[in-house]
């Protein structure tokens, strides 16, 4: 008999793994379709679907650090601070579960921009929305997660003004 706490791992796990599966094939699929640095206007100029290669952070943050710099500051780092917090996750019993899936979004989207600095060296950015002022960067499916999860942290810690960690 599986216990609640050992389904909720579980659901936590689903939901990273989830998170991880979504950016992974979205950027597969633009790698194979999409040339780089096409500009498909999806609605109009609002909705753009590109194929960028970022070799940084968040809008290229870090494109310019030496190569051993990079790898100790975009895959070292996260890949001990994402495994510290997954570990983190899974042992708080008490965590809301909505913080829960706000925690297994942020991790699995970190994942997924990962796997792309490891295995090609930069992250597959596709995505661009410019609305009147509203404009973002370049970005992925695992961003949307990452973005998702911490603005949800962030409401829920302002709602209940608890300690979350």
């Amino acid at each position: 008999m599986l216990t609640n706490s050992i389904l909720r791992n579980m659901l936590i796990i689903t939901i990273v793994l989830l998170n991880i599966g979504c950016d992974q094939i979205s950027k597969e699929v633009v790698r194979k379709n999409v040339e780089t640095s096409d500009y498909i206007q999806l609605i109009g100029d609002n909705f753009i679907l590109t194929n960028v290669e970022n070799s940084g952070a968040m809008l290229g943050f870090g494109s310019n650090l030496s190569p051993m710099l990079k790898v100790i500051f975009l895959q070292v780092i996260p890949v001990l601070v994402l495994l510290v917090l997954l570990y983190r996750i899974l042992r708080k019993k008490d965590l809301d579960k909505l913080m829960a899936l706000a925690f297994a979004s942020v991790i699995g989207g970190g994942i997924g921009n990962l796997i792309d600095r490891i295995v090609y060296g930069s992250v597959t950015d596709f995505f661009f929305i410019e609305i009147g002022i509203f404009k973002t960067g370049i970005f992925n499916m695992a961003d949307v997660s990452v973005t998702m999860g911490v603005l949800l942290i962030l409401f829920i810690t302002l709602i209940t003004k608890k300690q979350i960690l």
